[in-house]
């Protein structure tokens, strides 16, 4: 055996603990723990329900987050569940990467602080270390693609420490009067659906509707009226809607339109029977819902001229605890379609609006408009509600004939749903066509 130099082996012994100290120091950087996997995303877009924002949060890199193709900018958003400390991003790119974009994080979901900026991506792997931000709601904001496709994460992976318990799903008022914020979620909705034409058809708009929706997979589904034509018969109902629509029908939350009270065996009688208590949960056709941090009042305009409802609304956001609230119903106070603007509902409008409601789905019109926030009289203001009509749900098209002040999108003649994301303390959407793409996509809006 060859015997060792003194100076190399102490040599040695230097290089081997310095070696030591260094990988002691990389791994403790390294050791904070996952704090993303399994959480609740959301996405500005997907390019369908198998690329749904969660998929890159799954721990499973033969999934994958995509966002609808060609259009800039896109976002992809985890709810870590508490506040947290993040220390390190790392993001898997599939072919379709980001050239530009920005990582935040939020402790409100609408208030956003920039860790980290790429402007020359060239996708693969990034991994973002010694990061120093706070918050509860972690966001990659791509501004530029790097493929003339979309944006695709096969998963994002977020680093760090929590010094909270997760914040609880509500399960009612606390002592205040308030209820713990209970995350994103996401929502279909569309009104104006069910014509007397079954998937037989290929002019049929309905049941490519109903395909798309149950595509999006979200966590419920709101019906702004007119759910079947021509006269919402209970035989019409379970021919038609039962058909697309109904496949989900456990999961809807609907409201009445003017067809449904044409029943010729009596007014919302059809209706009633095909939905029963989905649709009359608290006895009326009317009623409410808290999912998270959101409020939901279901209306039946077409007896805003009755007190009983009208003193019901009152009374029940008089008790609502919930920090945002979104009323639905069929009429539209404005709209740029052939029915144009419906007064009916302006009264309701004025108790939303001191009750500081944010949103408002309606339909009627066979269009898709999103407005700016507005008062009752129809003025612009950043209080205002924000209003869309989603009457694309499967009915004639209507064209669009006279636009409204405040009026910022509008699309007629393209089928499609409203894809409504939620989250504790804001809201955006987008408009997706029956070929699965995002037609328009709004603002995001904090509540009020």
């Amino acid at each position: 055996m060859r015997p060792v130099h003194i100076g190399v082996f102490a040599a040695v012994l230097v290089l081997v603990a310095g070696l030591l100290l260094g990988w002691s120091g990389r791994a403790g950087a390294a050791a904070d723990p996952l704090l993303s996997r399994g959480k609740a995303a959301t996405a500005s877009s997907t390019e369908s329900s198998s690329y749904a924002a969660g998929k890159a949060f799954d721990g499973n890199t033969g999934t994958r987050w995509a966002s609808v193709e060609g259009k800039d900018p896109q976002w992809l958003r985890v709810d870590l569940g508490a506040n947290a400390t993040v220390t390190r991003i790392k993001l898997s790119w599939e072919a379709a990467y980001a050239k530009a974009y920005r990582l935040e994080v939020s402790a409100d979901g609408s208030t956003w602080t920039q860790l980290a900026e790429e402007k020359a991506g060239n996708g693969g792997t990034d991994e973002w270390t010694g990061l120093s931000g706070k918050g509860r709601y972690v966001r990659m904001y791509g501004t530029a693609r790097g493929t003339s496709y979309g944006y695709s994460l096969l998963e994002m992976e977020v680093y760090g420490t929590t010094g909270t318990t997760p914040t609880p799903t509500p399960t009612g008022p606390s002592p205040t009067g308030t209820t713990a914020p209970g995350g994103a979620f996401t929502v279909v909705a569309a009104g104006d659906i069910a014509a007397q034409c079954t998937a037989s058809d290929s002019a049929c708009a309905h049941p490519k509707t109903a395909a798309l929706a149950q595509r999006l997979d979200p966590k419920f589904y709101l019906t702004m009226g007119d759910n079947q034509y021509d006269d919402a018969r209970l035989a019409d109902f379970k021919a038609y809607y039962d058909k697309t629509w109904g496949a989900f029908k456990a999961k809807t939350h609907p409201v009445p339109g003017n067809h449904e009270t044409y029943d010729p065996a009596g007014s919302l009688v059809g209706y009633k029977s095909y939905f029963g208590s989905i649709a009359y949960p608290q006895g009326k056709s009317w009623y409410s819902f808290d999912e998270g941090n959101w409020h939901f009042v279901a209306l039946d305009s077409n007896a805003f001229d009755q007190s009983a409802q009208i003193d019901w609304l009152k009374a029940d956001l008089a008790a609502n605890g919930k920090k945002c609230v979104a009323a639905y119903w069929h009429h539209p106070l404005y709209s740029s379609g052939g029915h144009g603007n419906d007064p009916v509902s302006r009264p309701v409008w004025r108790i939303l609006y001191d009750a500081k409601a944010d949103l408002v789905l309606n339909g009627h019109d066979h269009h898709y408009e999103r407005f700016a926030p507005q008062d009752p009289d129809g003025k612009a203001t950043a209080d205002g509600i924000v209003e869309i009509v989603g009457g694309m749900g499967g009915a004639e098209p209507y064209p669009i004939e006279q636009i409204q002040p405040n009026s910022q999108k509008r699309i007629s003649g393209e089928y499609g749903v409203l894809k409504l994301d939620f989250t504790d303390s804001g809201y955006g959407w987008s408009y997706i066509g029956t070929d699965g793409k995002a037609k328009d996509t709004s603002p995001n809006y904090s509540c009020h």
